[in-house]
């Protein structure tokens, strides 16, 4: 179809939201016509939602900023199942009090994104354990598996991958998929909610959900996914040598959140500017098209905005300020010692073993190699990994790179 005529699916297609849609005219066509309701689901197996999450989170921003009503389901039932979806092993199945505490802390993370309340596009939070606890096993089966073909369901990514792959599916994880239909046959039933959006490994169990729906409620439902959000380099978005990247502050401080952003690769900066911050498309593109050092000054508005996003305008701006003192103000602050590196050498990129030689941090090449194997050494706070990583000119913040060996030994590398 040509460009969405929607606010809303224009700025799902236009900020690289969209992966699959079920019937994307007919969604377009609906969401142009008045207000729609749509949900994403979280099954409460963490205390904190991390980066991973963000996307999904961000199109219900996106769905309330332009007039419709997000739903909020807390996998407060579909918890005590587990889905499959892209495991190789059965979850491990939660306690009710360890769930209702994860409920709690997730539940956080949304009071930044979303307005809730009681108004037309209010987003509201609702748990599937309201009505999947009240099942009555025999009459569920009667009344809504009779719709599910099981043929169909052993051709599902997240059943088939892992029978391909002679690794056991649990009874109770084979359900998940007729679960999570009956989630949207219920929202639909209860607050007119005619979209499921998920993560691309979601797809099957969403269609399902659709199929359900016209089956048992003759209802005209949609699914819409994203695609699978990597790095650059082909990382898993979210996943840090250090673990998750939680958008919690309890788990994860905003100066640390803050810093993530910062160290965000090159090439990403453009299509993360458009995923995880409102600002306008025309100064993404303005961002995007910086090239050299100044790809840093883009790489700190996107963390000053996504932190802001997730911790509040104060916090993101502190965040900001102080790794612009820890940096900028880093040799006098700390008494740090120097290495001036001449910009040609940092302009084709210096390996950071011959670094840490030069300034004394290790006795010779291969010892410094060895420090940066054993996860001992690490360039602007973040570990590095590659024993040949080099530095150069895209590595300064405001002015230096400073290198560390451990938490006691550091230096900043400068421009001479």
């Amino acid at each position: 179809m040509t460009s969405p005529r929607s606010d809303f699916l224009r700025a799902i297609v236009e900020r690289g939201y969209l992966h699959q849609c079920s019937d994307l005219e007919g969604l377009d066509a609906q969401a142009l016509a008045g207000r729609i309701t749509a949900y994403v689901g979280y099954d409460c197996t963490a205390e904190s939602l991390h980066v991973g999450n963000l996307v999904s989170i961000m199109m219900l921003r996106w769905l309330q900023k332009t007039g419709h009503k997000p739903i909020v389901l807390m996998g407060g039932g579909t918890t005590k199942i587990g889905d499959p979806s892209g495991k190789d092993e059965a979850r491990q199945l939660l306690t009710e009090e360890r769930i209702e505490s994860n409920k709690a802390g997730i539940r956080r993370a949304f009071e930044r994104y979303l307005s809730f309340g009681a108004g037309p596009t209010d987003a509201m939070m609702v748990d599937n354990a309201e009505w999947l606890d009240q099942l009555a096993y025999i009459a569920f089966l009667r009344e809504t598996g009779r719709h599910f073909s099981v043929n169909r369901m052993l051709t599902m990514d997240s059943v088939r991958l892992r029978l391909e792959r002679e690794q056991p599916l649990s009874f109770i994880e084979f359900n998940y998929m007729i679960l999570q239909s009956y989630d949207f046959l219920e929202l639909y039933r209860r607050h007119g909610c005619v979209l499921q959006m998920g993560g691309s490994d979601q797809w099957g169990n969403i269609v399902m959900g659709v199929e359900l729906g016209r089956r048992a409620a003759d209802a005209s439902l949609f699914a819409l996914t994203t695609p699978l959000i990597t790095t650059a380099s082909g990382a898993k978005m979210g996943k840090t040598a250090q673990g998750a990247v939680w958008l919690n502050a309890d788990k994860l401080s905003p100066y640390d959140y803050w810093q993530f952003w910062r160290n965000t690769e090159d090439a990403d900066v453009g299509r993360f500017l458009r995923l995880f911050t409102e600002l306008p498309l025309d100064e993404i593109a303005r961002l995007e098209a910086l090239g050299g050092a100044e790809v840093n000054e883009a790489k700190k508005i996107l963390a000053t905005e996504a932190t802001a996003l997730a911790h509040g305008r104060a916090a993101a701006e502190e965040a900001s300020e102080t790794a612009r003192r820890a940096f900028e103000d880093g040799a006098a602050a700390e008494g740090l010692p120097t290495l001036a590196v001449s910009a040609a050498e940092l302009e084709q990129g210096v390996p950071v073993f011959q670094l840490l030689v030069r300034v004394q941090l290790a006795s010779s090449n291969s010892q410094a190699r060895a420090l940066v194997r054993g996860g001992g050494v690490s360039a602007n706070n973040q570990p590095v990994t590659d024993e040949f990583r080099t530095v150069s000119a895209r590595d300064l913040i405001d002015g230096v790179v400073k290198l560390s060996v451990g938490r006691k030994r550091h230096v900043l590398v400068k421009p001479s």
